[in-house]
């Protein structure tokens, strides 16, 4: 019925989902420790085409009522090419609740605050958003293509527009000779823009990104689980964030699965993590029910 276009990626909240394709790979796709989009040219995909893909997916789950627009980042569409898929999808799905895409900073700084608030009245209503880190010099050597201070740019005309921003911080990104910069500036970050949800999931490179990854670093000391839960920790008790964020460190990455609202649950999320490193490897997940 519909020929995706493979490989296809959503994120964990989108599992039982609406997924339509509009675009085809990231329109960025430099970030070097990332391999998902490698294989694929970025491409608009023409409406027409997509509208098809909507109204079989509508004839097959009338009922659906949230939508998740893939690939890489569709926020990168034209406003009114994405506006006229917004108006598709809430005439196919008359229960139509949320809209959702991956987004990257360019895509928030290349449009007007006007422009995103005509996309939230479209429907558009939650973007999943890559910080990774807040400190600048690993955001250069991570090839970002923005700064901490572009990323707040951008998230703070998402909370303009009436957009939720999901966010997510890589752990270890920075290895042995960056975390506490990366820690520190991380933090620095959340607490200056606004978002919704936060998620924190540990570095693993691919074998298609290693090479790349290293080569940026003089030396890079990958972290272990119990250095990766001294930065998690640390993390948590530097964020002081201007409205409450729902966290979550429940990625299939991650050593420890945690979960609360910050900052009101941070002492006891670091009781946690303090619990966890007195135990050591036995409160955490086993590597082989680990992955991305």
């Amino acid at each position: 019925m519909i020929n995706y276009s493979f490989p296809l990626y959503r994120p964990p909240a989108e599992a039982d989902n609406i997924i339509i394709q509009a675009t085809l790979g990231c329109s960025h796709n430099r970030c070097s420790f990332c391999t998902m989009y490698k294989s694929k040219r970025y491409t608009i995909r023409p409406l027409n085409e997509v509208r098809r893909e909507i109204e079989a997916l509508a004839h097959a789950y009338p009922n659906a009522n949230k939508v998740f627009l893939a690939d890489g980042d569709a926020l990168a569409l034209p406003t009114d090419h994405l506006a006229k898929l917004l108006r598709l999808l809430k005439t196919s799905y008359p229960r139509l609740s949320r809209v959702s895409l991956y987004a990257t900073a360019q895509n928030f700084l290349e449009k007007s605050v006007d422009e995103l608030k005509e996309l939230r009245a479209g429907g558009l209503s939650l973007a999943y958003f890559g910080i990774e880190t807040g400190n600048d010099e690993l955001l250069r050597k991570i090839d970002k293509g923005v700064n901490a201070d572009q990323m707040i740019e951008a998230l703070h005309r998402a909370h303009e527009a009436g957009i939720k921003i999901s966010a997510t911080v890589i752990l270890g990104i920075g290895g042995i000779e960056y975390t506490r910069g990366h820690i520190h500036d991380t933090a620095k970050l959340i607490n200056a823009a606004p978002i919704t949800y936060l998620s924190t999931l540990q570095l693993g490179l691919e074998e298609g990104a290693k090479d790349r990854f290293l080569k940026a670093f003089d030396s890079f000391t990958p972290l272990n689980d119990l250095q990766i839960l001294h930065e998690q920790r640390e993390l948590i008790s530097l964020i002081n964030p201007p409205q409450k964020i729902i966290f979550r460190s429940n990625h299939a990455s991650n050593a420890l699965h945690l979960s609360g609202i910050l900052p009101k649950d941070s002492k006891k999320l670091m009781a946690q993590i303090d619990d966890a490193l007195r135990v050591g490897k036995g409160a955490m997940v086993p590597r082989w029910m680990r992955g991305f």
